[in-house]
């Protein structure tokens, strides 16, 4: 429950950014200023602020907390929202660490909302469930832990949908979020509520997990940036299975590279909990990032359609070339490629696979008639066709998953990284909860018009979506590309040098400001 202290700006200048309302009170008998133009600072430069005293932590919770109050109800990105006291009571001691000389790191005093499938000790967990409304885990996640540690203050939680099957975010605990854009559309999914909380500048930077683009979805359809690490970058958990799993992992989104790499140095890293991590000082991402000369002579191979074989709607082709003659103009080659491996055979891969560990997470409830009749429908039919999965089947999905490993090691022999569409599809209407059809092709399963980021999520290998432009509708799309394994870092390193040639669609933003 939101406290009735909650602070609102009343006007804000659109080209300035300042409100007329210059403070506001907290519920204690004092009040704080508010900094609206820091809203449009990033959070690099807002950590910078902070730490140089330019700025409270107060002043930035109260500015934050009045914008949430003012434009989520627009788009439902931000749910279980936290005390508005309890809040400002944490920004406090935050400012008290900074006078007596102590940081806890580039978050510190930063408001942030966890996507809720990530658990927070102090905040319900729902999954997007009913079965889950309200629950409050034990203790934070790994990712989670990390982020608090650096010095976040949680406000509450971003909105997913159930379980984060699907690549829509809406559920029957919180509803729909909204895209940041046009507000008829969905937000995708499954960090539809922290993409949107991006773009309207409820966040400065988010947190999200990625399994079927569901990182890379929401980054498109909102013109960010959504990053899937390398597998193994990020530690999930912990949890009761940290061995067979291996298609999901947890990641940032931001609105610049250098945010989006900062808070990969955080959340990355190995941790005792998770035997398959990476070992690498995830450190190296706190380094400042080359300009545009880092992708002089970058060989990228665009795989766009497969040949055809997966379908696009009208548009999403054509922004994406767009984007890549960016690359073009600064010295990079860009060649068609067709992967020397059959995608149905991928495609069959991952149904496996997917429906293996979707089953094998919700069995428990599977189990119970009475709980099962509260799971959504694709839920259940995941969950269906896992049970009929065999051991057999398992390994022979796993053979298919090695063998495209093997497929795109040949692939970077040739090319330093692959390109792909994030989406098949531009943003929908809200109220529908998938694509049936694209472009005259019918979908036979609730997540077929995503199967373009499999690639990707089968590979092991980190993906970024880099904001490929707008189509003459006005809804963006995203450009993913697949860097070798463990190649973060070079893949970081074109994502800013691709920023720092300034296509002119980077520079546009939805109306995020409060109505006057």
């Amino acid at each position: 429950m939101v406290s009735s202290s909650a602070v609102n700006v009343t006007s804000v200048n659109a080209g300035t950014g300042k409100a007329t309302t210059a403070s506001a009170a907290t519920g204690n008998g004092t009040t704080v200023d508010l900094v609206p133009e820091l809203l449009a600072w990033n959070a690099s430069h807002l950590a910078q602020a902070i730490h140089t005293r330019e700025v409270s932590c107060r002043e930035v919770m109260a500015t934050y907390l009045a914008h949430i109050d003012a434009v989520n109800p627009r788009v439902n990105a931000i749910v279980s929202r936290v005390d508005n006291d309890r809040l400002m009571e944490q920004a406090t001691e935050r400012d008290r660490e900074l006078d007596a000389g102590r940081s806890r790191g580039w978050l510190h005093g930063i408001p942030q909302a966890i996507k809720d499938l990530s658990d927070t000790c102090d905040i319900p967990t729902s999954l997007g469930s009913p079965l889950f409304a309200g629950k409050t885990p034990e203790a934070d996640g790994v990712m989670v832990a990390r982020m608090r540690e650096a010095g976040a203050i949680f406000v509450g939680k971003t909105n997913a949908p159930e379980f984060g099957l699907g690549s829509q975010t809406y559920n029957t605990v919180f509803g729909a979020t909204r895209n940041a854009w046009d507000h008829a559309l969905c937000a995708g999914g499954s960090s539809g509520g922290a993409a949107a909380a991006l773009a309207m500048r409820m966040l400065p930077v988010a947190d999200g997990s990625d399994m079927m683009g569901s990182l890379r979805n929401p980054a498109a359809y909102h013109n960010i940036l959504g990053f899937r690490p390398s597998f193994g970058r990020v530690p999930h958990g912990p949890g009761p299975e940290i061995f067979g799993h291996q298609l999901a992992t947890e990641g940032p989104m931001a609105r610049s590279v250098a945010d989006l790499a900062q808070l990969l140095a955080i959340q990355a890293g190995p941790d005792p909990r998770s035997p398959l991590a990476l070992t690498e000082d995830p450190g190296v991402f706190r380094q400042a990032l080359p300009g545009t000369e880092s992708v002089r002579g970058l060989r990228i191979g665009w795989l766009a359609d497969w040949d055809g074989y997966l379908p696009m709607e009208d548009g999403v082709l054509d922004v994406c070339t767009g984007a890549l003659g960016i690359f073009e103009q600064l010295g990079a080659t860009v060649d068609a490629v067709r992967p020397d491996y059959t995608p149905e055979r991928l495609w069959e891969c991952w149904l496996t696979l997917r429906q293996w560990a979707v089953a094998g997470s919700l069995a428990e409830i599977w189990e119970d008639p009475e709980r099962r009749v509260g799971l959504k429908p694709e839920a259940q039919w995941e969950i269906e066709q896992g049970r009929s999965r065999s051991a057999l089947d398992i390994h022979r999905a796993n053979v298919s998953r090695s063998a495209w490993y093997a497929a795109l090691l040949k692939l970077f022999e040739r090319y330093d990284v692959l390109a792909l569409p994030s989406a098949q599809v531009f943003a929908f209407n809200v109220e529908t909860h998938w694509p049936t059809e694209v472009a005259g092709q019918t979908m036979d399963t609730y997540h077929r018009w995503m199967e373009v980021v499999i690639p990707g999520s089968l590979s092991g290998c980190p993906v970024i979506s880099l904001p490929a432009g707008f189509d003459a509708r006005g809804r963006a799309m995203g450009l993913q590309l697949i860097a070798p394994h463990r190649r973060d870092l070079d893949l970081l390193r074109w994502a800013a040098a691709f920023e720092a040639a300034e296509p002119e669609w980077l520079g546009r933003e939805p109306d995020w400001r409060p109505n006057c």
